[in-house]
């Protein structure tokens, strides 16, 4: 056991003292300062048309715990998915392999570690909703019940599922982090559709991991009692309703029932299960060697009458040293590395996608195959900047000749241009109908990504921050949340206003990058 708290301490203690840590953290909290709205906001986050609930303790409590849940099921999983992956990398692993720790209690520390992470930001949450609270006191009197209750019996479970399901797919599926990606969001999808589908009964608790069919239930059923109306269940999700007349409801909370509490102790068996099912099949960090064993170097010999012994070098033989300060070679380099990083047979996928964009839909192209595709190169481009250090070669890059001016401009447009290459199918389109403002809104997207992926990758010298940018940006322009609209996809009242906006952020974000590379290249 010795072993195993180690483990965990150390794991857990690195995890969060990273940048991508604290900036989700603080994201969180700012999330958590959204989740239940006043009655004057323009959106909400539970969507029942012409009701709001009265902000007392059961409705604050609640709301924001039902939220976090949703939302860091949602993206905590690109948070923890590299536990196993850091030990390999750092070669921890070869350590750990020679320790008397089972597979099973390894994996088990970094579920708990992968758990305790995000039971970290859902405590912050579970502190500033109870600060709003008081900030945005609404003369309902404070219940603390009403807050520690929900925010025991929703997150947590859930969590554990969250937690498992990274180790299950760092364990099944290797250095695929793509595919791990859409593997976990696709069931992610199933199952908040599968929820919304199903009825309120036994089976429909015993299947709901965030206890979403629960909680919108008991809200309807509360407010058919108070105004006698049936109304479906409610929807969650930030969503902009503007001005609209709306009856003020009393939520009192959740009486809660055996079969919901077990189902929830269930799902923590489960999880556990899964990382107990994962220990056989774990490697243990022993890889095969695919390639054939290198021959052993031996003396020189005669063969058939020619002398092998090296002769040194002659430099007459030689080939002229030619000088080549511009930056196109390394745009070269940098897009091959781009290119062939990953599966080759990945790109089988990214050609399915681009093919459909040249005969889908232009609206559909823009607004769904674009982004998802553009989605599926997050590997690629969240180590844009950042392989550098991950390879240990920043040493030899940033002592090189004009590195600001040369390396890290040709990371940015070898960014660039694979992400216009491959919306090359919608942009063509675009032209050929004359509307440039869609073509300049698509590039624009382009820039903001991968000086996205620039800016991030070289301020927390890590890939996870922007992973979890780049799939909530996703996310939100598949979901119509216009302020979130980085591709033009959507109608804006001033189109100008919107290409300017953009451009700006484009231009402090690179302006940015460059600064702060700069500051590292003079002070490494």
């Amino acid at each position: 056991m010795k072993y195993f708290y180690n483990l965990l301490q150390a794991d857990y203690l690195q995890r969060t003292r990273t940048y991508s840590f604290l900036i989700t953290l603080v994201f969180t909290v700012y999330m958590a300062y959204l989740f239940v709205p006043l009655h004057t906001a323009s959106y909400t986050t539970l969507n029942v048309p012409g009701f709001k609930g009265a902000y007392n303790s059961a409705w604050a409590g609640y709301v924001s715990a039902i939220m976090v849940t949703v939302m860091l099921s949602m993206y905590g999983f690109l948070l923890v998915n590299s536990g196993i992956k850091k030990d390999i990398d750092t070669e921890v692993g070869l350590i750990i392999a020679c320790t008397p720790i089972t597979n099973f209690n390894y994996l088990l520390s970094k579920m708990l570690s992968n758990l305790m992470v995000l039971l970290t930001i859902v405590c912050c949450t579970f502190i500033v909703s109870i600060i709003m609270f008081f900030i945005r006191g609404s003369g309902y009197p404070f219940v603390l019940v009403n807050f520690v209750l929900p925010y025991l019996i929703l997150p947590i479970p859930a969590m554990f599922l969250v937690s498992a399901l990274a180790i299950l797919a760092e364990v099944f599926l290797g250095k695929r982090t793509v595919l791990q990606f859409l593997i976990y969001f696709m069931l992610f999808g199933i199952t908040m559709a599968a929820i919304k589908l199903q009825q309120t009964n036994s089976l429909a608790t015993l299947l709901d991991p965030f206890g979403l069919q629960t909680i919108t239930s008991s809200i309807a059923q509360e407010i058919s009692s108070q105004f006698h109306t049936g109304v479906k269940d409610p929807s969650f999700g930030f969503i902009f309703i503007g001005k609209k007349p709306f009856k003020v409801f009393v939520y009192e909370g959740i009486h809660w029932q055996i079969p919901f509490l077990v189902s929830r102790l269930l799902w923590i068996a489960i999880s556990i299960l899964l990382v107990y099912i994962s220990s056989f099949f774990f490697h243990r960090f022993d890889f095969k060697q695919s390639a054939a064993k290198k021959k052993a170097v031996t003396e020189p010999k005669q063969i058939d009458g020619l002398n092998l012994t090296p002769q040194g070098i002659n430099r007459s033989l030689m080939p002229p040293l030619v000088t080549d300060y511009s930056i196109l070679p390394f745009v070269k380099t940098e897009m091959l590395l781009l290119v062939r990083k990953g599966n080759k047979w990945f790109w089988l996928v990214n050609m399915g996608l681009w093919l459909s964009m040249c005969f889908a839909p232009l609206a559909i192209a823009h607004a769904y195959l674009l982004p998802i595709l553009w989605f599926l190169q997050v590997t690629r481009w969240s180590d844009l900047t950042t392989k550098e250090k991950t390879n240990r070669l920043h040493y030899f890059t940033f002592a090189s000749y004009r590195p600001l001016f040369r390396i890290l401009p040709a990371q940015i447009l070898s960014g660039i241009l694979l992400a216009i290459v491959l919306a090359l199918p919608v942009i063509l389109r675009y032209a050929f109908l004359a509307d440039i403002y869609a073509v300049v809104n698509i590039i624009n997207g382009a820039v903001l990504i991968i000086s996205l992926a620039a800016g991030i990758g070289i301020i927390t010298d890590g890939k996870k921050l922007y992973e979890i940018i780049f799939f909530i940006l996703t996310y939100a322009v598949i979901n119509k949340l216009t302020f979130n609209d980085y591709l033009g996809g959507m109608p804006h009242a001033n189109s100008l206003s919107y290409v300017v906006i953009l451009t700006g952020i484009n231009i402090a974000v690179l302006l940015m990058s460059f600064i702060v590379r700069n500051y590292q290249s003079r002070n490494l």
